[in-house]
Order: C-alpha cells, then structure tokens, then sequence
C-alpha cells in the first residue's frame, strides 16, 4: 500500500493519496483545489489517480474534487447520506453507510458519522494484502485529535436555524461508533492545529481509536449526553464570514479551474486607476514594513499562513482586489487564495515607494505609552481577539470588538476620543488598524506588542465574564 498525508497548513487542512501498488490505482480524499500536487505525488510513484472522495460538504476550503477529476477521469465517490437538503448537486458516485470501495486491494467501508454535518462519512481502510482487519479511519472533521468536530457552523456560518443542537446530539451518537472500533486502528482527520473546525485540535497529524478514548474531552461524557452537548457548543471559534460561500460552492456545479493561474504585475498607472475605482489594495508585507509605509486606505492582510482565513473574513466573491507582494510569493499567495475560492486578483505590484502615492505611517505605541494612555483614562480601549480570548483575560476597561466583525461594528468605534487597539501578537491588530483608518478613523494607535508583551511583563489582566460584540 502506498500512502501519503498532504497537509495545507495554511488551513491546517489535511488530504490523502492512497494506493495498491500492485495495481497503480488510487484513491484521494478531501483534495485542496491547486491539484497539481496529488498529480505529481501520483506520478512520481507510478499510481493512476481512480477515485476521488471527500468526507462531507467542506465549509472551510473550496474541495478539489471536480478539479482532480476532469484532470484524470477518476469516480467521483461522495455522500448521498443526510437527506435531501444535503446531496451534492453534481454527478457522482453516491456512498451511503455500510458501502465499501475497492481500490486494487484496498477497500474503503462508509460509515455514516452524523454530527459535524448531516451527510458527514468516514471510510475504514483495510489493506488486504497484509491483513483482513481494517488498518486506518479517515474521519474528516467527525473525530480530531484530542477534539471533535464542531456542529454549530451549519447555524452560525451557514443561518441554518436550530441545527447546532440536532447535530451535537447526532455527533453524541456517532462517537458511540467510534468507540467500539479496535483500539488499535490508526484515525488520520481532516483538519490539525489551527483550524476553526474545533476548538482543541492537537499538532500531531494522526491518532488511534485507543488513544483518544483515552485523552480526547469527548469520551468523558459517555453517560452524560447534555453535559457533552453543552461543553461541545461553549467558546467556539468565531467562524470566518467565507464559511457560508463554500458550504454553497462545494455543493453546487460550478466553474473549474484546473491550474494555478498567472497574476498581472501592475504599472503604478494601473494601480492608481484601480484605486481610484475602489478596488482594494491588499498589502501582504509584514506588519513593521507596512507600519513605515502603506497606501492609504490599503489593508495589511500579512501574507503569511492565516493569509487566506483573514482574506474570507472581509473579502466578497464579487469584488475584485489587489495584492502588494514580492514577485516570488505571488504563486504562494495565489495557490492561498484558490483554497478558499478568492479567484478575483485584479494584479499585484511589489513596490509601493514607486506609485507616485504619498504613504502613510502606522502610529504603533510602546507598552509605557499605553500606560500613561490608560492612566489618563481618555481613550477607548479595544480588544480586537476572539470572545473566549477576551474572556481569559483582557486589558482592564477593554471593550471587545472581534476584528472579524470589525467592518461591521464601525459604530461601535469612538471618532471623539483616541482609540487603542490590540490582540495577541500583532497580527490582528495591524488588520484592524488598516480598517479603521481606511474608514476615516484618524487617531488610532496600534498597542502592536499586545497581550504577549502585556502579560510578559506580569501586567493583570481581568478574566470575569464580559458583553462581547459579534
């Protein structure tokens, strides 16, 4: 059997190739969309991509399914469990629990694993060659490591009323599955560290079903399926606005785009034409290069492994943008983009000082002017992290916006008084800087070292509960 694990960290998002060497046929599950990888895997190891599959309808990235499948002519193999509100709506392979695929001397048995979502599968592998037992359980975003996977974002992402409950009582159900399978089996998820897909994800890639039995918070609830369902919904991740786009676009038939495209590089002329239309200008350069020197109204979005989860926060799918970035990281940020379906790059340049636009510098604060700026207690003081953050322990008399939602809680942001903003690192921060002053906020200043530096320093921090806005 050959195997590999491909991991996108830039949505901690995992995929697999798996093949019978004995017959060069092969199977994918959960394909990223820039599919020239699990196309060179292939033939760097003499396998022909059959069969391709995913474990549910993805919220989080656009799947590359339908992109791997016009390339190669490989089955598209997907669920058709859920009920009718949740068929794919494309040609395909329907796979309903208990069916079993075979790839050369590999087969893949379903199981329906309701929770995450309603048509969510998992497939046990067994490689006959070495053994009639199963081997692997490749659990998409039903069984993590050291969490399950979240049911609220149907409802919070998608505006499905009332399905958050349904489904961690169904993902309650599901784990009674899971525990009964040998404990030796190895689980290979759909996502690590870092996704919003849970709130407890581990960093190793992959697990046995004896392990997490053992270590993972959802099977201390075996007999108490309320408090399960109470701990699984508390302090959820903010999910990003995009969510909604690809729970539509996964589902739907849509336009393929098979390759990594090539980006326009702009002359200054071009870019202050687009400006002067209202297309956006995305500054990926770190945070110190943007701070001494950005287009006004540019939004420093850093290009760096949350590039894409930032850009589905506060871009459309109709609009279309430019990107500021080195010429060498155009077809990373690019293949970032594609993930999550942002096709729209107007162009990019790779040199600010060189459009004829007068730049603007960032006013960032020191940990000693923050002080003096609290003691004085005349400024608004805005936490830009996630609720829970926040709820762990925040500045005293910070108001929690998340930068998320920034855009839409403007209102909120005091043009009277001086505004402080920070988060964790920085990141964040220098986001929500951008914003605010291309939305005519003029005195902001960016506390950029944040609560790293702040709680470093033994400054206190208040934990009790607080009104956040959303």
């Amino acid at each position: 059997m050959f195997f590999q694990h491909i991991f996108d960290k830039t949505l901690a998002q995992s995929s697999y190739l798996i093949g019978c060497q004995k017959t060069g046929e092969s199977i994918v599950i959960d394909p990223k969309r820039d599919v020239d990888t699990y196309l060179n895997i292939a033939k760097q190891n003499g396998l022909r991509i059959t069969h391709i599959t995913e474990t549910h309808i993805h919220a989080d990235f656009l799947s590359g399914s339908r992109e791997l499948a016009a390339l190669t002519g490989a089955t598209l193999y997907l669920s058709d469990e859920g009920g009718p509100n949740w068929q794919y709506a494309f040609e395909h392979v329907g796979l309903t629990n208990g069916d079993v695929l075979t790839v050369g001397n590999l087969t893949l048995a379903v199981l329906h694993t309701p929770g995450h979502t309603p048509e969510s599968i998992s497939f046990l592998l067994t490689d006959k060659p070495a053994t009639s037992a199963p081997v692997m359980l490749f659990t998409g975003d039903f069984v993590f490591v050291g969490d399950v996977g979240r049911p609220d974002l149907l409802e919070k992402a998608a505006g499905l009323t009332g399905t958050q409950d349904a489904g961690a009582h169904q993902l309650f159900e599901s784990l009674q599955q899971f525990e009964a399978l040998p404990d030796y089996i190895q689980v290979w998820p759909g996502h690590g560290a870092g996704s919003a897909c849970g709130k407890a994800l581990g960093a190793v890639p992959s697990t046995t079903v004896g392990y997490e039995k053992i270590r993972n918070w959802a099977f201390g609830y075996e007999n108490d399926p309320e408090g399960f369902v109470s701990y699984l919904l508390a302090d959820q991740p903010e999910p990003p606005t995009y969510f909604a786009m690809m729970k539509k676009l996964n589902k739907v038939d849509r336009p393929l785009l098979t390759q990594v495209p090539t980006q326009k590089k702009l002359t200054a002329e071009e870019v202050r034409a687009a400006l002067d239309k209202g297309i956006k200008l995305i500054d990926t350069r770190n945070k110190a290069a943007f701070a001494n020197g950005f287009v006004p109204g540019s939004i420093n979005i850093q290009g760096n492994d949350a590039f894409a989860t930032w850009m589905g926060w506060f871009m459309t799918y109709e609009e279309p943008f430019m990107l500021v970035a080195d010429e060498l990281q155009i077809d990373e940020l690019t293949r970032k983009l594609m993930r999550i379906g942002l096709d729209n790059i107007y162009g990019f340049i790779d040199d600010v000082s060189t459009l004829g636009i007068e730049l603007q510098r960032a006013n960032i604060i020191d940990l000693d002017t923050l002080k003096a700026q609290l003691e004085r207690g005349d400024a608004q003081v805005i936490d830009l992290r996630g609720a829970s953050e926040y709820k762990n322990g925040h500045i005293e008399g910070a108001e929690n916006i998340f930068v998320g939602t920034l855009p839409q809680h403007l209102d909120k942001v005091s043009k009277e008084k001086p505004v402080v903003i920070y988060c964790q690192g920085g990141d964040r921060a220098t986001i929500g800087y951008s914003i605010l002053i291309r939305n005519g906020f003029t005195n902001v200043k960016n506390y950029s070292p944040s609560m790293n530096e702040w709680t470093g320093k033994g400054n206190a921090v208040v934990t009790e509960p607080a009104e956040t806005v959303l």
